[in-house]
């Protein structure tokens, strides 16, 4: 619907012009390739400058309106008018600052006021926007573009104003209507602005010297020096030791005492309260010593009815210099109220604080002197054995009080390597029991080693009708290293994370464990934290490589060397080959952990299928069977509803949660079994249709699967071999590994590790 654009957009305003129309043809126009050559089009190109101009004469093209074409745009001018003021002393008249506005979609002006703090004037808007006219003889016209600019001086209902400065848009404005705009002029000073620029003394000036830029910056920046103060010389005297405390904020001081046990002085610790202590102290200061400013009596001797006032020159004011950090170091003696106290040595951070500021580097602490009959022979104390009651810590709290309290734990470990999110912090490993016991043999168990706390538990994963039962081998706990002493004193050392890894053989109370693998979340936390497990540390597994193989290079070479690639850059040598030339030239010198880390470390990324497709399904729809589940249709609905667009696919999350509130009677192990077998597209989100298909189990039936247990069947510990890929990357480790043969003088030997991987390549 077109509309006259003379009109403004509102309801009532606005036509349809195609009423009664009966011919709807496009125009056609004549758009330029280029000189000469010209088509047709149905849209007109603006951009042809010579086609359609810039500038247009009056009545080809149709003009908008001001109320759009202006729509806010206004020029802003700078102007100040001059008050007279009768009541101020030495000033006359004042000079206000104010800014013109004018709107050119209606010719309306306004005039503000910029507010100034403290100035005394209601400041503001001063004339509010309107269309302002001509003062006489011209009333008959309103101002206009024409009659602002910088020099002119209009008058506005009774107020002369004169323009001294406008803004670079309304320069610019008025330069391509043809207006000339002159320079800016300088504002007169105000004379009362100016009589109040000269130095004056306040009446009642800060009696508080600010000092909140020290604080900001030097805020909980404490310096700590020891010390110690020698009253020997009274009856009775003994060496105090003292901790002197600077606080950079505002350079005051704080001394405490440390007193030793059974003293016979409880009465505190503080030596001295925190205050600025002065060099020389000869009296206590009257009343007001420690104001800023001096007070003068003008006149009268009664308090009640005299006059005062500041005394600029602070006559009679007594200078106190106080302790500074500068004058503090170790040796330096401090007159504390008549006290020396001498300094010994200062804390760590001091000691980076005087290197950074000062350049200091002898941090040489001093000796002080003892008491009278004081021997410093350093007493331990006497911790009785270990008596089997409860753990080590238990018993131990019973010899330090009365009143026994239960072991304090390490909260910042318990926070640290709590469970977050999907990080669990247990490292789980699968073992076999070694037992001369033909039964035990076969046992397996699960050991899950916690990392808050360094406990042990012990799962075990019985098979059916073994006579063992599948339960809690050992609860959770911490354990001891063997062949240690229990009844005594020594807190005895126990299993720590480190201390688990595939191949390990534990001595866990007694029972002897193999651990022959681990799950991936435990393999993938050992390599991350590598600095901690070394058994897990590719770079210190390469170098015991390197200086084992250097001597049999060659005929490692010959061995491992891969027989095929997968394509034409990448080489891939087998997991089993290399586990088993790794095993014969090692000779117990790597474990299979380390074993597994190079693998891992250099794996071409090829996975294992440990559960196919078809018995994951078999599985599901036994499940589903077995429980009677029949919300198929429900859920399809859900799905629906949450793929707003149709596209048939969701993000795994998504699917997932779904899943769980349609109460699927299913295992979360089964779940996420199924979701890993699901057709995925580019953005590896998930077919949900697919999803549909695999739990129907009105289509395509599978047979039923034989009960088992699916929590623990389909479980990490169910898989034969820990997920280290199908093989490593051959031409990688060989350039990590970086052996130089120096015994054969043959090409292949002789040539660098990139030599070889190009080599590797051409071949291949």
């Amino acid at each position: 619907m077109q509309r006259d654009l003379m009109l403004p957009c509102l309801p009532g305003f606005s036509f349809d012009k195609n009423l009664d129309r009966t011919n709807f043809a496009r125009n056609q126009y004549f758009t330029k390739i280029h000189d000469g050559v010209y088509y047709l089009s149905e849209k007109f190109d603006k951009s042809d400058p010579i086609r359609y101009p810039s500038i247009y004469a009056r009545g080809e093209v149709q003009e908008l309106p001001p109320w759009i074409a202006y729509d806010g745009q206004r020029l802003m001018f700078k102007a100040f008018f001059q008050e007279t003021v009768n009541e101020r002393w030495k000033a006359a008249y004042q000079i206000r600052v104010v800014n013109i506005s004018f709107f050119l979609e209606d010719g309306t002006m306004k005039i503000s006021e910029p507010s100034v703090d403290n100035s005394g004037l209601e400041q503001g808007v001063l004339l509010r926007r309107q269309r302002i006219p001509m003062p006489d003889p011209v009333r008959y016209r309103y101002y206009d573009i024409i009659d602002l600019n910088i020099g002119k001086e209009p008058e506005l209902f009774g107020r002369v104003y004169k323009i001294v400065d406008c803004d670079k848009f309304t320069r610019q404005f008025l330069n391509r209507m043809g207006i000339a705009v002159p320079d800016p002029i300088e504002i007169p000073k105000d004379p009362y602005l100016e009589l109040h620029k000269r130095e004056t003394f306040p009446k009642k000036p800060k009696q508080k010297v600010d000092t909140r830029g020290d604080f900001l910056k030097y805020d909980k920046q404490v310096l700590r020096f020891y010390g110690y103060w020698d009253d020997t010389d009274n009856l009775y005297g003994v060496v105090h030791d003292l901790e002197i405390y600077y606080y950079l904020a505002d350079n005051t001081i704080e001394i405490k005492e440390n007193l030793p046990s059974n003293s016979g002085r409880d009465s505190g610790s503080t030596f001295l309260r925190r205050m600025q202590v002065p060099k020389i102290f000869s009296e206590m200061g009257s009343i007001g010593t420690g104001n800023a400013f001096t007070v003068l009596n003008v006149m009268g001797d009664d308090t009640s009815h005299g006059y005062y006032t500041i005394d600029p020159l602070n006559t009679g004011k007594v200078r106190r210099e106080y302790y500074k950090e500068n004058e503090l170091s170790i040796g330096a003696q401090v007159n504390i109220f008549g006290r020396i106290i001498v300094i010994t040595d200062m804390d760590a951070f001091t000691k980076e604080y005087y290197r950074k500021k000062y350049g200091l580097d002898d941090f040489t602490p001093m000796e002080r002197p003892r008491n009278v009959g004081e021997i410093c022979v350093k007493v331990e104390r006497y911790i009785p054995p270990y008596n089997g009651f409860g753990s080590y810590e238990d018993s131990l709290g019973n010899c330090f009080r009365v009143i026994p309290q239960p072991p304090k734990t390490d909260v910042v470990k318990f926070l640290r390597y709590d469970k977050q999110g999907l990080d669990s912090y247990v490292l789980r490993f699968r073992a076999q029991m070694i037992s001369n016991v033909p039964a035990n043999q076969d046992r397996q168990f699960i050991i899950r080693v916690f990392l808050m706390d360094d406990t042990v538990s012990i799962f075990e994963l019985a098979r059916r009708n073994s006579g063992f039962r599948r339960c809690v081998f050992q609860k959770r706990m911490p354990v001891m290293l063997p062949n240690q002493e229990v009844f005594v004193s020594k807190k005895p050392d126990y299993y720590k994370p480190e201390d688990f890894y595939i191949g390990a053989r534990p001595n866990l109370n007694g029972f002897i464990f193999e651990i022959t693998s681990a799950d991936v979340y435990a393999l993938r936390y050992m390599e991350l934290h590598c600095d901690k497990f070394a058994k897990a540390n590719a770079k210190l597994i390469v170098e015991k490589l390197r200086q084992t193989l250097k001597p049999v290079y060659k005929e490692f070479l010959q061995l491992c060397e891969p027989a095929q690639s997968i394509d034409g850059d990448v080489r891939v040598l087998p997991y089993e080959k290399l586990r088993e030339v790794l095993g014969k030239y090692m000779e117990g010198k790597i474990t299979e952990h380390e074993i597994i880390t190079i693998a891992r470390h250099y794996s071409s990324h090829e996975k294992k299928e440990f559960h196919t497709r078809e018995y994951i399904r078999q599985l599901m729809h036994t499940e589903l069977l077995r429980t009677l589940w029949n919300d198929l249709d429900r859920l399809e609905e859900d799905l629906h509803h949450w793929d707003r667009g149709r596209t048939g696919f969701l993000p795994r999350h998504t699917l997932y949660t779904t899943l769980r509130a349609a109460r699927l009677p299913v295992d979360v192990e089964l779940l996420n079994s199924m979701l890993d077998h699901i057709h995925k597209n580019e953005e590896e989100q998930l077919d949900y249709n697919d999803v549909l298909k695999f739990i129907n189990v009105k289509v395509d039936p599978p047979p039923p699967a034989p009960p088992i247990n699916v929590k623990t069947a389909l479980w990490w510990a169910s898989e034969k071999e820990p997920d280290c890929g199908a093989g490593i990357n051959w031409c990688v480790f060989i350039k990590d590994l970086n052996i130089v043969d120096e015994e054969t003088n043959s090409n292949e030997s002789s040539k660098s590790p990139e030599m070889q991987i190009t080599d590797c390549k051409t071949n291949y």
